[in-house]
């Protein structure tokens, strides 16, 4: 790419159209350190000053981010959800946004309720239940920390499958258990302790969605309790516009 000074177009328009091609044609990945101010300023002969309008406008728009003492990378394509969708499965989300989805499962176990969560289902402290615990990933890289509370009595038959895909369609096609409804939902942000750092290879602190759900079937049943947590960096929740 060579720039114009003598075209109308301003040269920092002219950088960032080309980097902007950088990116949206592949050569820059998602995730992908650019080069430096002085690198591209050395390479396109402008000054900094006309680098550094193009990043700001890049990172404005969402293609660009920058981290401080690091670089600045080529922005992750967000996978978008209505807020009031709490009910769209993540591999559907996935789908919607033309991501591949996966899933490794971590836990599949009994465990009985402590307080707190005991309180939170609506149930009692030592109440059995099977709890999940998976990484979703989209286009392999890890999003979502999900866990997961189901009833003990009901769900038992979840500690023989792989859990390895949708759990909505498993539950739809195998069990005939229609997930219909959705109550109590909601959203938070919080950071990640070194935990859920560790599983979703992000550093301490990053921030995180914090999506807490009760989920229920067509008999107005309890399936499970869910607290995922997502990263924010590669999610958007969003409303559509609505009339007064």
């Amino acid at each position: 790419m060579k720039l114009n000074s003598e075209q109308a177009v301003p040269l920092y328009q002219q950088l960032k159209n080309g980097l902007l091609h950088e990116i949206l044609s592949g050569s820059w990945k998602p995730g992908q350190k650019i080069p430096t101010e002085a690198e591209l300023s050395r390479q396109y002969h402008v000054s900094r000053i006309t680098v550094r309008r193009a990043i700001e406008e890049l990172c404005m728009e969402n293609y660009l981010s920058r981290h401080q003492g690091k670089g600045t990378f080529v922005r992750y394509h967000k996978i978008q959800r209505k807020l009031i969708h709490t009910l769209m499965s993540f591999s559907r989300s996935c789908k919607a946004n033309g991501m591949v989805c996966g899933t490794k499962c971590l836990l599949k176990k009994r465990i009985l309720l402590d307080q707190e969560t005991a309180d939170e289902m609506g149930w009692f402290p030592g109440d059995e239940v099977i709890f999940t615990q998976r990484i979703r990933f989209a286009d392999d890289v890890p999003i979502m920390l999900e866990n997961n509370y189901f009833p003990g009595d009901r769900f038992a038959f979840l500690l023989d499958e792989a859990l390895d895909g949708s759990l909505f369609d498993l539950l739809s096609e195998k069990y005939h258990i229609q997930v219909t409804s959705s109550k109590e939902s909601y959203v938070d942000v919080v950071r990640a302790n070194g935990i859920i750092a560790k599983q979703l290879q992000v550093s301490i602190g990053e921030p995180l969605f914090f999506l807490f759900t009760k989920n229920y079937d067509q008999d107005g049943r309890l399936v499970h309790m869910g607290k995922q947590y997502i990263l924010g960096e590669r999610y958007r929740f969003y409303l559509d516009d609505m009339e007064s």
